[in-house]
């Protein structure tokens, strides 16, 4: 895999390299795991993750597991095992840390959410009139915010 554009988020101060790949993005496992771990060693860590990531039933961790060369700390180009967004959340579920948890719970209300929204289409509507008005845009009514879902 190769990047296409590099970049850095930044979680509690810390960077977190990711790369636009294929129209995705994808993160280095190791940032994610030293930040939200710490420890001086958050290579080993992600290594018995993988581990328990398998027994836990997700077999198919390494291919959703892709190696992109990103810039390491000495400046040069390096491969690292990096993960797109939907991979990093399992990834992430699976790290008992109690940095960790306030992103489980975050998880599991955005989950709950989109099923209320699948029951009730109505409420997905309005959460997407939010959105747009948070960005700056206007809809003039629920009918055109039908047809702009349609």
């Amino acid at each position: 895999m190769s990047t296409e554009k590099d970049k850095l988020s930044v979680f509690e101060g810390r960077q977190i390299r990711k790369a636009l790949h294929e129209g995705e993005w994808w993160f280095s496992i190791i940032d994610v795991v030293e930040v939200l771990v710490g420890g001086d060693r958050p290579r080993k860590y992600w290594n018995d993750l993988k581990k328990k990531l398998t027994a836990e039933g997700y077999s198919e961790v390494s291919e959703k597991i892709g190696q992109l060369k990103m810039t390491a700390p000495d400046g040069k180009q390096r491969f690292t095992d990096c993960a797109s967004t939907e991979t990093l959340f399992r990834i992430i579920q699976s790290i008992p840390s109690p940095k960790v948890e306030p992103f489980k719970r975050w998880l599991a209300r955005v989950g709950k959410e989109r099923i209320d929204e699948i029951e009730n289409p109505e409420l997905a509507m309005g959460r997407m009139q939010e959105l747009y008005e948070k960005k700056g845009y206007h809809l003039a009514s629920n009918q055109e915010m039908s047809l702009c879902i349609i």
